[in-house]
C-alpha cells in the first residue's frame, strides 16, 4: 500500500465515514445486505463498517465510492455528495452504461420496452389505488 493510501485511511474519521455510508445506503435504498454481497463481503464485516468499529480495506472502499456513485472524499465525509441524478440500482447502472454502446437501432429497441415497463407500472400502481378508493 502506498505512503498516500495509507494516509488517507489513516486520516478517515470513522464516525464520519460510518455515518456517511449508512445515509449514502440508504438514499440509494440498497440493504445492508445487499451491499455487503455488491462488495464481496460478509454482511457481518460490512455491518461492523457501518457502526465504525472496523476499517474497511482501501479496495473495499474504492468498490463502495463506486457502488455507490460517489467520490473517496464524498464517502469520506470529507466533502459533501453531488446532488447529480444517479441510478440507485448498482446492476441498473453497469447495464445503462453497457447499453450506451450498443448500435443506436438496440438503444431505440431498449427505450420502447423500458418504456413499456414503466407505462405499465404506473397503469399498475393508479389502478391499485382506484380499487383501494
Amino acid at each position: 500500500m502506498t505512503a498516500d493510501i495509507q494516509r488517507w485511511i489513516q486520516g478517515l474519521d470513522m464516525a464520519i465515514f460510518a455515518e456517511r455510508l449508512r445515509l449514502l445506503r440508504q438514499a440509494r435504498n440498497i440493504t445492508q445486505a445487499r451491499l455487503a454481497e455488491l462488495v464481496e463481503v460478509s454482511p457481518r464485516v460490512y455491518n461492523r463498517w457501518e457502526k465504525g468499529i472496523n476499517v474497511p480495506h482501501f479496495e473495499a472502499i474504492v468498490k463502495l465510492a463506486d457502488i455507490l456513485q460517489v467520490s473517496l472524499d464524498e464517502l469520506a465525509g470529507r466533502k459533501e455528495p453531488s446532488q447529480d441524478l444517479k441510478l440507485r440500482n448498482h446492476e441498473l447502472r453497469r447495464l445503462c452504461q453497457q447499453c450506451d454502446e450498443l448500435p443506436d437501432e438496440d438503444q431505440r429497441a431498449l427505450i420502447v420496452m423500458m418504456d413499456s415497463l414503466v407505462k405499465k407500472s404506473n397503469m399498475t400502481r393508479v389502478m391499485s389505488k382506484a380499487a383501494s378508493r
